[in-house]
């Protein structure tokens, strides 16, 4: 299955799972100043896509063919990347990696951002040197390794969930800060999660392969 990766500005790729995601990419969609640190990895942007405040004038000289300037400040370069996917009709096994590290408020956005972008791209996920991030928003079994550490998000007020084989039973638990769901381990290759219509979650595991 060919992959679209989105590579944002944050901290660049060094662990093996991303990085062999960035090389065996399709398409690269880099959100403005993210090209740089490609060129560098030598690596070509299909598409640079962003307000282009962090890229530099000579680099969107050579870049000028495939740079995708979007003015507006209503949302960050991230978005603005995932719309140009979207217009493509780039939507399957969308990958964002980059999103996270330096400035933590970027990386809590950035996070956040993909509830509103799975429900136009339901597969989407986020990778960091660390794991993966994504989104449920249904009822779901989930793959896993025996042993994974598993944090668990709910992204709307008052969401029971219930789970199955991880290693401390969620049991019908409405969390009310972030933190309550979180440091979890699967205890078999999978693990279900069930919880009401229209309440995504967000998930985190850690050392995906």
């Amino acid at each position: 299955m060919s992959t679209t990766v989105i590579l944002a500005n944050g901290s660049f790729p060094q662990a093996t799972v991303p990085r062999k995601i960035l090389q065996n990419a399709q398409r690269i969609i880099c959100c403005d100043g993210a090209a740089a640190t490609l060129l560098k990895a030598n690596l070509v942007p299909t598409a640079v896509v962003g307000d282009l405040d962090s890229l530099d004038p000579e680099l969107k000289r050579q870049l000028q063919d495939k740079v995708v300037h979007i003015p507006e400040q209503e949302t960050n370069d991230l978005s603005k990347a995932f719309r140009f996917c979207i217009q493509k009709k780039w939507t399957d096994n969308i990958v964002i990696l980059g999103a996270t590290g330096k400035r933590e408020d970027h990386t809590l956005g950035n996070i956040s951002l993909l509830v509103d972008f799975a429900k136009t791209s339901p597969d989407i996920k986020m990778v960091t040197d660390d794991g993966c991030f994504q989104v449920l928003l249904d009822s779901s079994t989930v793959d896993a390794i025996p042993g994974q550490q598993i944090s668990i998000f709910a992204m709307v007020p008052d969401t029971p969930i219930q789970s199955t084989n991880l290693k401390y039973p969620l049991n019908g638990l409405i969390p009310t800060a972030w933190w309550q769901a979180t440091l979890n381990e699967a205890t078999d290759t999978s693990f279900t999660l069930t919880f009401p219509d229209n309440h995504p979650i967000l998930i985190f595991k850690a050392n995906c392969l």
